[in-house]
């Protein structure tokens, strides 16, 4: 027989996220990306073989498995891929090479891009999408950052001309642009593009004014920035760095001098490679390590979000950060995490151990 106090605590942990491995799928290639396929019980796999050529798998869940439904070999490694610009009756996935190209597939006939550029001189890092899904107002956009230096955003109804590039002036060190991310999409004038560095610069740019809005510097290389949601006036960005810190900037009051509020943790006590917000609870996301592992965490708002400095002006107030749970599930790292956005939990991610993971993180609606 329990008492009243003992049954409580042995329910408590019971009571927090858990993270379960749904599937394991062991590949035979490098991945480096993974996306869920918008309203679909599908995802899409982005790599290279040993060979050296690119790869493009799509899968689906059934009945507790995965089955294989399309494979498409393609000259160059494919290294990252986004929805994000496309409507939710196309489900086109544009992509990013190790040659510098920008392509867009119909997943239906992957054989031939429906849109390609040489989008950079070098490897295409990273990618994001906006304008598409069905969320964000404005003109569908995409935006890529490269080892060249360069950020530049595309309109996949222009051909061969970026509408945006933002690039070192001349006489400037070319810094190696590890991440991008589309925020601030809430109407059809405003929006920003965010950028991190491989010296710990983080820029964000204005692409309404076309000018640089705001830096700093987290003294480690940027992996990974995300606004917790492209479709609102900015509220957050998460950005996380090489040696296991990452920092969230509350992004709702800009002080003239000191910038945007923001609050570090130190977790995985290695790289942490990417960061992403739940669709449906934009204050909860979820961080991947370079030891194999993931943490997810809540951020606490404060009470006051704003207060007058000693000349009074507002200046931000940060919140605070909730360890909801955390779990390793590789020895390598896990290089790829993406949330379903049709199914709360549900979510797919993948890792340098060469295996891809469906994941179910339960209790989300209650934390």
């Amino acid at each position: 027989m329990l008492f009243p106090d003992q049954a409580a605590t042995m329910s408590t942990p019971l009571a927090k996220p858990q993270i379960i491995t749904h599937i394991q799928k062991s590949l035979n290639y490098t991945v480096f990306d993974s996306k869920w396929i918008p309203c679909s019980a599908r995802f899409i796999c982005l790599g290279n073989f040993p060979r050296g050529t690119g790869v493009m798998q799509i899968y689906e869940v059934q009945r507790g498995e995965v089955q294989l439904i399309k494979e498409v070999e393609k000259p160059k490694p494919l290294k990252c891929g986004t929805f994000g610009a496309t409507s939710l009756q196309q489900r086109h996935i544009a992509t990013g090479d190790f040659d510098g190209n920008l392509s867009i597939w119909n997943l239906e006939m992957p054989g031939t891009p429906v849109y390609t550029v040489k989008a950079h001189k070098e490897i295409v890092n990273c990618i994001d999408g906006v304008g598409g899904l069905g969320m964000a107002d404005g003109a569908p956009e995409i935006v890529t950052g490269s080892r060249d230096g360069t950020v530049k955003v595309w309109d996949p109804r222009q051909k061969d001309t970026p509408v945006a590039n933002m690039e070192p002036v001349e006489g400037e060190t070319k810094r190696d642009c590890w991440t991008v991310a589309f925020g601030h999409a809430f109407n059809d004038e405003e929006r920003c593009v965010c950028a991190g560095y491989d010296n710990g610069d983080i820029k964000l740019f204005d692409l309404r004014n076309m000018r640089l809005r705001w830096e700093t510097n987290i003294k480690n290389g940027v992996c990974c920035v995300e606004f917790d949601r492209k479709n609102i006036n900015m509220n957050k960005l998460v950005a996380t760095s090489l040696e296991g810190k990452f920092h969230t900037f509350d992004l709702r009051t800009q002080h003239p001098t000191k910038g945007f509020a923001s609050v570090s943790e130190k977790a995985h006590k290695s790289t942490i490679w990417q960061v992403r917000h739940l669709p449906q609870n934009r204050d909860i996301f979820m961080t991947t390590g370079g030891a194999g592992n993931l943490h997810l965490w809540k951020y606490e708002y404060p009470a006051q979000r704003r207060k007058k400095d000693s000349d009074g002006v507002d200046v931000g107030v940060a919140g605070s950060l909730n360890l909801l749970q955390n779990v390793t599930l590789s020895t390598q790292p896990l290089n790829s995490l993406d949330w379903s956005p049709d199914k709360q939990g549900l979510c797919v991610c993948s890792g340098f151990d060469q295996c891809v993971r469906v994941l179910i993180v339960t209790k989300l609606n209650q934390v």
